[in-house]
Parts: structure tokens; C-alpha cells; sequence
């Protein structure tokens, strides 16, 4: 299984720099899908992905069909405050065989309903109180990606601390 974090649209360079950081670190391509809000190159992406951004696998792609096109054969699940299902009651290791995929939309309006409403199945939130809008992008990214590496025992990742 590989981890991979789709970014449609993504509005607010700060939020892609901080997802960026998080995909280095737990070894998930990011895929970033046009148009962005920003550009690529600016300041505040590289600043908050710091020394991490080298070591980013990283793809661009026009539309979100371009996404999908490229693995046909992936799993993929749509992270959206509207969404019937709750992350963590998702058994994500039923897909060892497969790439994984978490698709999230731009801070201001999330992902298209049309393209929720295809997919209602894997359709995915996480709990919050009902008068609130939503976390932030970047740690609602961080939250379900490191739910899906739990349920593989964080594979590939180093586990042991540095104390006794």
C-alpha cells in the first residue's frame, strides 16, 4: 500500500507548505491539482515545508480526471465536512494491495458535491461539534492519513523513540 495526499484546488500557500512537510515525513506523494492559489514557487510553501521539500514527491496535474486517469487503479476516499462516513470507521487495510488516496478540496468550499455525490461511498469526515465549519486543511490531512498508517502498524515508519 502507498499513501498518497490529493489536493484539489488548494487556495492558501501555508496549508500546502504544511501538508508538503507531512507527506515527507510519512513518505506519501502529494499531488496537487489546478489551479492553485499561489504559486508553486512562493515563499510561504517553501517556509512551511522547510528542508522537507526536497525530499517531496510531488505532481501536478490540470484536472482532477488527470488524477484518476494515472491510477486507475487506486482506492480513493473524499475528505469533505459533508461526508456520511467517519474516518477512523473506514477499515483502510482492506486495501493492502492497493494505492490509497486522500482527496481534499480548497479551504473555501471543499471538494465539488457532484464529484462527493459519485462517490457517497468513500466519503469521509472527521468529527467535530456541529456550529463549527471545519479544521484546517492541513491537520484535517495529518489526522486521516496518520489513521490509515495506524491500521498498517506505520509501515516503513520508524516507531522507537530515541529515550530508554
Amino acid at each position: 500500500m502507498t499513501l498518497h495526499i490529493v489536493l484539489v484546488e488548494p487556495e492558501i500557500p501555508a496549508n500546502t507548505g504544511n501538508i508538503s512537510r507531512t507527506c515527507s515525513i510519512i513518505g506519501a506523494p502529494l499531488h496537487l491539482v489546478h489551479p492553485l492559489g499561489f504559486d508553486i514557487s512562493e515563499k510561504q510553501v517553501r517556509r512551511a515545508g522547510l528542508d522537507y521539500w526536497d525530499a517531496l514527491e510531488l505532481h501536478e496535474y490540470n484536472n482532477f480526471s488527470e488524477v484518476t486517469a494515472a491510477y486507475p487503479d487506486g482506492v480513493f476516499f473524499f475528505c469533505s465536512t459533508k461526508a456520511p462516513h467517519v474516518y477512523s470507521d473506514v477499515c483502510f487495510s482492506d486495501y493492502a494491495d492497493k494505492d490509497i488516496f486522500l482527496v481534499f478540496g480548497k479551504e473555501t468550499k471543499g471538494l465539488p458535491e457532484e464529484l462527493l455525490k459519485e462517490n457517497l461511498d468513500r466519503c469521509i469526515r472527521i468529527p467535530m461539534l456541529k456550529n463549527k465549519r471545519s479544521l484546517n486543511l492541513s491537520n484535517s490531512a495529518a489526522v486521516i492519513a496518520y489513521e490509515v498508517l495506524r491500521q498498517y502498524d506505520f509501515v516503513h515508519l520508524k516507531k522507537e523513540g530515541m529515550l530508554p
